[in-house]
């Protein structure tokens, strides 16, 4: 008998962790122990690694333990069994039936059958792998490893985001009596704490930039100066908290997610909970292997802050309710969120396009002096277009309404009624130089308020084309072409001092409208820009994961690509909360985050080099509008579709929906309001829909994959709009309908609950199996059976013990009693304990 000193650990009974045991010798068994039956169902698994010596000699000793009570929280030994590696290679069909007996040898309790199965079969690597199967009840096959080197799905790209992986390995039967192989892994995600700390930094430089807008606003009545005083402290304060906070993460290391045991921890706070990725790879004899993808996260939300006053749908509606009578005890002017978002955006397109303007114009005259008109052409058609964007985004009513509001601001303003008595001093207004009329017309030639020079717009057709020069003419111009390139200067350089000074006018002005915004806001306003800050800091970090997910599996497939810069991805969030008690805070908050992931945009770039460190995902922007960048390795890049290796923004589109299970849900169904979770469904059912026709419209249906369940994409769609509407208590339909589109759309799964560690690890499963007997053809008499082999067993259990340091559900009975059927777990995997 050849020994080795190097041991298997294995997980114990009802997945208690057993002791090492010698090489040879099979850890303790695991067992579907349901209660009260005298004929368990047993199975389990191991395999050799390749550095470990296994001959035909080696001895493998099977032991066998049992439950001593319906809790399972003590084992007993009930037999064992040993067998030689030649035994079983030698025997017929590689499998052997051995009779398991006693520890004294004394009695026959049971019988075993080993078979070996060759994991080749699905892996690259060879690795032989032994099976037990007691009394022939489950031909699953179990097996638990950490994704070897030869694994498909841990490449070097995979490697730079994803670890820290767990895979678990099962054989099932399919109607026509096949077999079946099924290959979950479960990884942690780098991006759950690098996204947030890029957010956290850009947060602090917005902020900063804010005092520093404010700042430049320059002299202020003593009433609006107190005012931006108070506000530039607020600013402060949040800058220092944002920046101790960013100097805690920095100091953690270890795994790459937080477990749902910290969601209260402050500092943890812009940290999504429990964020993983799940794949299930499915191969099937004649068919190509497939695969199905999941991101399972904790409801973004606020916990640190609590959910006493709601969440952040309930509180912005109060905030904006309460705003208009605070502008009136603080003298200010109430701006709706949209006229603030507007105000916002003008200031990044004016930040944007000044810049832009300048390199066009000075690009121009250095053009000008080469020996060819169709380079200037197009310069100045730039320039031109660029021109028109600055004058558009100037040209909107509340530029010119700030202007007023911050002009009368100034000290010493004194109004036309005032100035129209008698006893007012001649001469012009004090402040006169900030009147609006004309902002805009100084760019394309009317007069400025402070200048009675104009300036004439540079445009394309200004180029002298009654004739091309030669390279001897443009190196020695005639006087035409001299006098023109003269012209040509100064006009330039006119349209950049006077771009320049609008663009200044206009920041002063905008800045002023967000003053007033923040000034009238009082500190509530800011607090809830924290709680907005952190739940969009969980929610993007949860969106950047799944979106490097979906795009590293679809870099081969061209349909894929082209939907993707042709109208984007939709990202479908299931949620699980129920609509009472703190859930409905959580959820509120849960609908506000995703719905501010509109606001971000994905750029793929090519990376500096194949490091980790290149390969992560970056973060730019400000609060109304950010941008992803994913790098990708240099032979990934170039195999992309031109308009991605452009640079080209790609959008997706989130959508929720939400049908809470538990027995709080029922509460709210029966004595409570569930219209929270109407308004959301119905809502987004109408952006899904709104996708789905851009979808038609733009790529062919060959783009989108393929499925053996028939029905069509637009029925399904035609019946999840019946089921938004329908009055049915927990609709758990309504998250099949809408996880199977989001599948035929190509789009991106996400499944959450509080923790996304037990009801999301019942939804997760059975989203497994349903797609297993739906396209896979898993035999129907063992669906339950693998969903119970994947709720004990499965990566979700393991999920369970990296949270809380123990491989239970956090389920009771009375609770279960309340879930849909198929939402429940197995016996012996589920008691009430912290979460």
């Amino acid at each position: 008998m050849a020994r080795q000193s190097r041991s298997i650990k294995g997980v114990g009974v009802h997945g208690k962790e057993a002791e090492p045991v010698t090489a040879g010798v099979l850890d303790k068994a695991r067992q579907h122990d349901y209660a009260g039956t005298r004929d368990p169902v047993f199975l389990t698994g191991v395999s050799f690694p390749p550095d470990w010596p296994v001959y035909s000699e080696t001895l493998i000793k099977l032991s066998v333990y049992g439950a001593n009570d319906g809790h399972q929280q003590t084992t007993n030994f009930l037999g064992s069994s040993s067998f030689s590696v030649a035994d079983l290679l030698q025997s017929k069909d590689q499998q052997l039936s051995l009779s398991l007996r006693t520890a004294d040898d004394s009695a026959t309790v049971g019988t075993v059958v080993v078979s070996r199965m060759k994991m080749g079969e699905i892996e690259d690597g060879e690795v032989d792998h032994i099976t037990a199967d007691m009394h022939q009840k489950c031909t699953l096959v179990y097996e638990s490893s950490h994704g070897g080197i030869n694994d498909k799905d841990n490449g070097p790209i995979m490697n730079a985001v994803f670890k820290n992986a767990v895979c678990k390995v099962y054989r099932f039967q399919t109607v026509d009596s096949k077999w079946m192989l099924v290959r979950e892994q479960m990884a942690e995600c780098t991006l759950s704490f690098s996204i947030p700390k890029q957010l956290i930094a850009l947060y602090i430089q917005e902020d900063t930039c804010r005092i520093q807008e404010l700042k430049d606003l320059g002299e202020l009545s003593p009433h609006w100066d107190n005012l931006r005083k108070d506000v530039i402290s607020r600013y402060d304060q949040i800058i220092k908290e944002y920046q101790d906070t960013l100097a805690e993460l920095e100091k953690l290391t270890g795994p790459s997610f937080k477990p749902s045991c910290s969601k209260g921890q402050k500092y943890l706070e812009f940290i999504p909970i429990n964020l993983h990725t799940q794949r299930m790879r499915v191969t099937c004899p004649r068919k190509t292997d497939s695969f199905y993808d999941v991101v399972t996260v904790g409801a973004p939300a606020a916990h640190s802050q609590g959910f006493k006053n709601g969440g952040l749908q309930k509180l912005l509606s109060k905030y904006e309710s309460e705003k208009k009578s605070y502008s009136t005890a603080y003298q200010c002017i109430y701006y709706p969120p949209e006229q603030t978002a507007k105000a916002r955006e003008i200031l990044r397109v004016v930040s944007q396009l000044q810049p832009h303007i300048s390199a066009l114009a000075d690009q121009l005259l250095q053009t000008a002096q080469q020996s060819s008109s169709q380079p200037l052409r197009d310069i100045l058609k730039s320039l031109e277009e660029k021109t028109e964007q600055f004058v558009h985004a100037l040209k909107d009513e509340l530029v010119k309404s700030a202007l007023l509001a911050l002009h009368a601001a100034r000290p010493g303003y004194v109004s036309k009624s005032q100035s129209s008595a008698p006893s007012s001093p001649a001469g012009p207004r004090p402040g006169a130089a900030e009147e609006p009329h004309g902002v805009c017309n100084n760019v394309d030639g009317s007069k400025t308020p402070q200048k009675e020079s104009k300036v004439s717009p540079v445009r394309s057709d200004s180029i002298p084309h009654h004739k091309e020069y030669d390279e001897e003419e443009w190196a020695n111009p005639p006087l035409t072409l001299a006098v023109w390139r003269d012209q040509l200067g100064v006009l330039v350089q006119s349209l950049k001092e006077c771009v320049a000074e609008v663009a200044e006018r206009a920041r002063r002005s905008v800045s002023f409208v967000l003053l007033q915004e923040a000034a009238c806001s009082t500190a509530q306003g800011l607090q809830l820009q924290q709680r907005r800050d952190a739940v969009f800091s969980q929610a993007l970090a949860a969106l950047a994961c799944g979106f490097v997910m979906r795009l590293y599996a679809g870099l081969e497939d061209k349909g894929f690509l082209r939907q993707l810069h042709a109208v984007g991805l939709v990202a479908q969030f299931e949620s699980l909360l129920s609509t009472y008690s703190e859930e409905i805070g959580m959820l509120e908050d849960m609908e506000v985050g995703i719905g501010d992931l509109h606001r971000v945009t994905f750029r793929i770039t090519e990376a500096a080099s194949e490091e980790a460190v290149s390969l992560q995902p970056t973060v730019s922007g400000r609060r109304d509008r950010y941008t992803v960048e994913v790098p990708l390795p240099h032979h990934a890049f170039q195999a992309l579709p031109d308009e991605l290796r452009e640079g080209k923004p790609l959008r997706v589109l989130p959508v929720l929906f939400n049908v809470g299970i538990n027995e709080q849900q029922t509460i709210a169904e029966r004595f409570g309001d569930i219209s929270l979770q109407e308004r959301i469904n119905q809502k987004n059912f109408e952006i899904l829909e709104g996708y789905y026709k851009s979808l038609t419209n733009t790529v062919p249906s060959e783009c989108l994959p393929c499925f053996q369940t028939q029905t069509d994409l637009k029925e399904l769609l035609d019946t999840l709009g019946q089921n938004v509407v329908t009055k049915k208590r927990k609709n758990v339909e309504i998250l099949w309908l809408a996880g199977m589109i989001c599948r035929r759309m190509n789009g991106i799964r996400f499944t959450s609950c509080k923790s996304a560690k037990d009801r999301t690890s019942m939804s997760v499963t059975l989203e497994q199996c349903s797609l297993l007997r739906d396209e896979h053809q898993l035999n129907k008499d063992y669906f339950v059976r693998a969903l119970d082999c994947m709720r004990r067993e499965g990566c979700r259990i393991e999920n369970v013990q990296k949270n809380i340091k123990c491989r239970k559900y956090a389920f009771n009975m009375l609770q279960l009693m309340a879930f849909p059927k198929y939402y429940r777990p197995p016996e012996g995997t589920y008691g009430k304990v912290d979460s």
